[in-house]
């Protein structure tokens, strides 16, 4: 990571909207991953699909990375299975909300996972705003919800759960690694977290259905989290946690754009919202980031020694 260290430290006000970017395109190969994956639902199974994915995008990026499993400190490697656990944690739990709630309902219960890490980073109250008002794009999103199935519910919340601890392990990780080595060991640990839902899917997966999958985890599990990861080491998990927001907002847009769903005025209105609350959170970052520096290079005071 050392070039991404070295342009946040010569680009302060850069990093924020570069790690925009990178949410932006991360999320919407996530969305076109389910539109092709959605197909597979019925004969495979949507935790087959899930575990599926993420073993394809670990063989992928441990072949890129080739990572070395020695020279880490026992707190890199908690990292690393930590991370791992939360990536499968994260796709279990959403997808057994995802058939108990309505979709809406789920995204947006998994969503106050990184509101959570984004609220806990502001340095003044009045910053809460920002995520607060993400939160209410996504409820306009979402649309309104019908009956609420208790059990759905708490899976939400416990995606939830796993999504902030994705978000915040994400800096954690980057910076006790080098490079990708430390994702691709960390989804290599959620791709064999989820063997027990991916090995008995493997027999239902017709012969196209391997190609399906295999383009869905490069795009929606592979290049995903590694542009997660990279927002995360370009800016902060404040920021990205708010800008993980954007997530519902492209499927949204995906799901019009692919599925022919509709956008009413609700969803137009939220995504506005959306848009609004991550433009205020990468100026204010970057504003910050660009008063750091001048803060941190100030000459300090030698102490004066005793007579």
């Amino acid at each position: 990571m050392t070039f991404l260290s070295s342009f946040r430290a010569a680009h302060p006000r850069s990093g924020p909207l570069l790690a925009l970017g990178l949410v932006l395109v991360g999320s919407s190969s996530i969305q076109v991953s389910a539109a092709l994956s959605s197909s597979l639902f019925a004969t495979v199974g949507t935790l087959g699909v899930s575990g599926l994915r993420m073993a394809v995008a670990a063989l992928v990026l441990l072949a890129l990375a080739r990572p070395s499993l020695r020279g880490r400190s026992p707190r890199a490697w908690r990292g690393v299975v930590l991370y791992g656990v939360a990536m499968a944690a994260m796709n279990v739990l959403f997808y057994a909300a995802v058939q108990r709630l309505p979709l809406g309902l789920a995204v947006t219960l998994e969503f106050l996972g990184p509101l959570t890490v984004a609220a806990a980073g502001v340095a003044r109250r009045r910053e809460l705003a920002l995520p607060a008002a993400a939160l209410v794009g996504v409820l306009l999103v979402a649309g309104p919800v019908g009956g609420v199935d208790a059990l759905g519910v708490g899976f939400g919340l416990g995606a939830a759960v796993a999504f902030g601890a994705y978000t915040f392990l994400a800096g954690r990780v980057g910076d006790d690694t080098a490079g990708l080595d430390g994702l691709a060991l960390s989804v290599a640990v959620g791709a064999l977290a989820l063997l027990p839902v991916s090995v008995p899917a493997v027999p239902r997966v017709a012969t196209g259905g391997w190609g399906v999958l295999v383009v869905s985890g490069l795009l929606g599990v592979a290049l995903a989290f590694s542009l997660d990861f990279l927002a995360v080491r370009v800016s902060s998990t404040r920021v990205v946690g708010t800008l993980f927001a954007m997530d519902p907002v492209t499927g949204a847009l995906v799901g019009a754009a692919l599925l022919g769903d509709p956008l009413g005025v609700r969803a137009v209105a939220g995504i506005l919202l959306v848009s609004a609350a991550g433009a205020a959170t990468i100026w204010l970052a970057g504003r910050a980031a660009a008063a750091a520096p001048a803060d941190a290079t100030a000459p300090e005071v030698a102490p004066v020694p005793p007579a």
